[in-house]
């Protein structure tokens, strides 16, 4: 037994090693970063600025308006990454379903598919959507013949949404159907014998059993969505200023340690996000404590 507890720690030094120099330091400097100033000495000034700092905006009708300037830039990218990890989930749960009931060559066929424009670079991704969505893309060009548009879609929040979920969609079908592909088929054909309906056969069974996975694609989408910042520079035009945007401005500027306190504030609430979801979903669909 001694030797097997030897050889198990030994196969999980690489991983713990890995996980101590690329994911425990960087994140010890970010929180070092975010509590001292240029001196390095100790201050929290970053994190009231993060949640006082006020600028005027103008609205479409002339009149300006006095706002707490990071906080609106975090809420506008909280709700276009709730949006774009909904849509995800929508389009993504039943995908997954159906590939884990079809047959195995067909499974691997939906899954090449799937991962093909992971392949590509993710800035080569986004200049395609520029092309589709511009006001002569290919968009624009099919609606032609059939007297539409021009549709005006770039520089909108519906084209950084479409950017999010192209993009991070394959995050959300991947951990659903991992988890659906093992799931015991008796336990479905169980629960229609008992008399339960398609309908309550996903509520009642299929959907409790797939949580983990649900919960993992959540996690893996709404992350990057919320911290992405090239999306919105090229498919918004410049004109959704998100979360992800102010850290990379910050450090451009070389504001190191305010960059670092918007990067430790945003890791923060999504951690806190995260648990909470984790206890919901344990104590409501698991029925634990």
């Amino acid at each position: 037994m001694k030797r097997k507890l030897n050889t198990y720690h030994a196969a999980l030094a690489p991983y713990s090693i890995w996980a101590v120099l690329f994911i425990l330091v960087p994140l010890a400097f970010i929180g070092y970063y975010a509590l001292t100033d240029n001196s390095f000495s100790f201050t929290t000034e970053h994190f009231v600025r993060f949640f006082t700092a006020t600028s005027s905006i103008t609205a479409e009708d002339g009149t300006t308006q006095e706002v707490r300037t990071y906080l609106l830039i975090f809420l506008r990218s909280v709700k276009l990454a709730v949006i774009s990890t909904f849509i995800c989930l929508l389009l993504g749960y039943p995908m997954a379903y159906i590939m884990a009931r079809a047959k195995e060559q067909t499974q691997k066929t939906m899954m090449t598919l799937i991962m093909i424009p992971m392949w590509m670079n993710f800035l080569i991704r986004t200049y395609a959507w520029m092309t589709i969505l511009q006001d002569t893309g290919i968009l624009n060009n099919l609606l032609k013949p059939l007297g539409m548009g021009p549709v005006h879609i770039i520089g909108t929040e519906t084209a950084v949404i479409i950017g999010m979920v192209y993009d991070y969609f394959p995050y959300m079908v991947l951990p659903i159907y991992s988890i659906m592909a093992k799931m015991d088929v008796r336990l479905l054909e169980a629960a229609r014998d008992l008399g339960c309906g398609s309908f309550a056969v996903l509520r009642r069974v299929i959907f409790p059993l797939s949580m983990p996975g649900v919960v993992s694609g959540i996690t893996m989408v709404l992350i990057p969505s919320i911290s992405t910042f090239y999306i919105s520079q090229k498919l918004g035009n410049g004109k959704f200023f998100l979360i992800g945007d102010a850290i990379e401005g910050q450090y451009v500027a070389n504001n190191l340690h305010f960059a670092a306190a918007i990067a430790f504030i945003l890791m923060v609430i999504l951690l806190a996000a995260m648990a909470l979801v984790k206890y919901v979903t344990t104590r409501y669909v698991y029925g634990g404590d």
